[in-house]
């Protein structure tokens, strides 16, 4: 990873519609480079893939809310993310060490309809306690752009010593 695959990401980040040759013709390389970068990072697992990023207010789901479950372990999680995942509302699922197990986020068309989804969460056998608090204002989402430029600054730094000299 170095910085032409940072400006890359950074690009389709900023521009999530630009095409390949666009991005190419922008950072003043090749187009089959870019394409092999794209390659690369993909077979690395470092990028999981370019997609149009949905905003759920506009959609009629305002309401956000960060939902935490115990399970049940007499009953297990086996099927209980098939379950989850079978709830629209529920749209990221991650496990967790601690006291808590699972963490959600969910979004609703209002309060009172957070409480109908939280209660077909609560229904679920696995589901032994939720806790959720309802998320006020979003300040920060997947910010990984920033962890990569200080992952690449090192070839950043580099690169401008090379010219340099």
């Amino acid at each position: 990873m170095d910085r032409l695959d940072y400006s890359i990401i950074e690009l389709f980040t900023r521009q999530p519609g630009i095409s390949v040759l666009s991005a190419a013709r922008e950072l003043g390389v090749a187009r089959p480079t870019i394409q092999a970068r794209l390659n690369r990072m993909r077979e690395r697992g470092l990028l999981v893939d370019i997609l149009p990023k949905l905003a759920p207010g506009p959609m009629g789901f305002p309401v956000q809310a960060m939902t935490m479950l115990q399970i049940d372990q007499r009953v297990g999680h086996s099927g209980l993310h098939d379950e989850l995942l079978a709830i629209p509302e529920v749209i990221d699922f991650s496990t967790m060490a601690g006291p808590w197990d699972i963490l959600l986020r969910v979004v609703a068309q209002s309060n009172s309809d957070l409480q109908r989804v939280i209660d077909k969460i609560a229904r679920l056998e696995a589901v032994s306690r939720t806790s959720t608090s309802i998320v006020l204002r979003d300040l920060a989402r997947d910010r990984l752009i920033p962890l990569m430029d200080d992952a690449t600054a090192d070839s950043k730094r580099t690169a401008e010593a090379k010219r340099l000299k």
